[in-house]
């Protein structure tokens, strides 16, 4: 502290080191040697968490057909022994070999064998329905197929009723318990 003057300023040299310590520095990461990790693992964890809980877990429900038997490369010539279910907007249309089924299920005729009640479909019609064709006839007796077919705006679950009205009645008893679908045309 020589160049140091008698009112107490400071030199020059001095200013300068006082300058050069009281910078802040910044320190680099290769600084310690290490990279701290910890911060971003738990950003991690929290975000995987935040994701398994929010997931929606979809259940899928598989139905098993099996597809109508052929003798070879060609249709059968002989009318199948199973009832069509047809599902339209307006209720369910049967047909047989001999026809469609009138309305109320009583033989065959025009119309719809069970229409809509109100807004919903008549699940527990249709069943009563092909009780009756089931025992109306030695020819639907012994059958255990029938085939369902959908107009394209009806909806998936109004299928899925509609296949377990047709595999069993009301009382759990089975009316055509195997069922194909068809495509209409």
């Amino acid at each position: 502290m020589a160049d140091h003057d008698a009112r107490g300023n400071l030199s020059a040299i001095e200013r300068s080191k006082i300058r050069r310590l009281g910078q802040v520095r910044a320190l680099s990461p290769d600084a310690t040697g290490e990279l701290n990790v910890v911060p971003f693992l738990d950003v991690i964890v929290n975000v995987m968490i935040f994701v398994l809980a929010t997931l929606a877990v979809t259940f899928t429900a598989a139905i098993t057909t099996e597809p109508p038997v052929q003798k070879g490369r060609y249709r059968p010539t002989a009318v199948p022994a199973a009832p069509t279910i047809l599902v339209v907007a307006d209720g369910f249309a049967v047909k047989t070999a001999d026809g469609n089924l009138r309305t109320g299920c009583d033989g065959v005729g025009s119309g719809l064998a069970v229409p809509r009640r109100g807004n919903a479909f008549d699940y527990a019609g249709l069943s009563a329905c092909l009780l009756k064709l089931k025992s109306s006839s030695g020819f639907f007796a012994a059958s255990e197929q029938a085939y369902i077919t959908a107009d394209p705006g009806v909806d998936y679950q109004t299928i899925i009723d509609t296949t377990d009205a047709v595999r069993a009645g009301p009382g759990g008893e089975p009316i055509f318990p195997e069922i194909n679908f068809r495509v209409p045309r």
